[in-house]
């Protein structure tokens, strides 16, 4: 069974990314060390990884990615501070 992860980074200038590896440590060791040019973290470094979840289905792992990638800023922190109960008043739009 391959487990894959979705993670979220800290960036320098205080934004949040957020990604799908199979392979955590190496990948937010790439994102330390600038490995990939052109990725957002590049220019935001140093990065710290403030949030990861395991996932079993690859293909559910990048659902939830891109999902995480829609939410607004207080979300994710409620997410990375386990403050899960606070996710779903989140979601909801301010009139």
């Amino acid at each position: 069974m391959k487990v894959s992860y979705v993670y979220i980074l800290k960036c320098s200038d205080g934004t949040y990314y957020t990604g799908v590896t199979s392979k955590l440590e190496q990948r937010v060791f790439q994102h330390q060390t600038g490995f990939y040019r052109n990725c957002y973290t590049f220019a935001r470094r140093p990065i710290e990884l403030v949030f990861y979840g395991e996932f079993t289905d690859i293909n559910f792992a990048i659902e939830k990615e891109k999902q995480i990638k829609k939410w607004s800023k207080a979300k994710k922190e409620a997410l990375i501070n386990g403050e899960y109960d606070l996710l779903p008043n989140l979601a909801k739009k301010k009139f």
